[in-house]
């Protein structure tokens, strides 16, 4: 397995699936088992039905502008890939770190973000 272009992988295609709220795309990325954080102190969606309605929800309301992802930081089967994405409801920062299995499938995520609050910047530029 070679984690670094499994990482980049899972990078463009969350960049792509994001952009474009793609949750199916999204979740052909993830082991059926998959145990995903979303946020520190949140239950984990557990499965890939949980992980389903959890990007349904997180999607439903988001506006996107832009989303970008960095380089995968790379250490035996884990990855560390920061993004970053603008939305009209804010910009958004943060980094998911991911733990892959021998099929390149994640089986693992747990991601830190922060939101800004640009409502008031975009309503003004429109």
């Amino acid at each position: 397995m070679n984690t670094r272009e499994i990482a980049r992988r899972f990078a463009r295609t969350w960049q792509t699936g994001w952009a474009t709220h793609d949750v199916d795309l999204l979740l052909s990325l993830y082991a059926p088992a998959i145990v995903h954080h979303s946020m520190p102190f949140r239950e984990p969606h557990q499965g890939l039905d949980a992980l389903r309605e959890y990007l349904t929800w997180s999607f439903s309301e988001e506006h996107v502008l832009d989303v970008r992802f960095g380089e995968p930081l790379v250490d035996g089967d884990t990855a560390a890939i920061e993004f970053r994405v603008r939305a009209r409801e804010g910009d958004l920062a943060g980094c998911v770190f991911v733990t892959f299995n021998a099929a390149g499938l994640a089986v693992a995520t747990r991601d830190y973000w922060h939101m800004s609050d640009n409502r008031e910047h975009v309503e003004n530029s429109m």
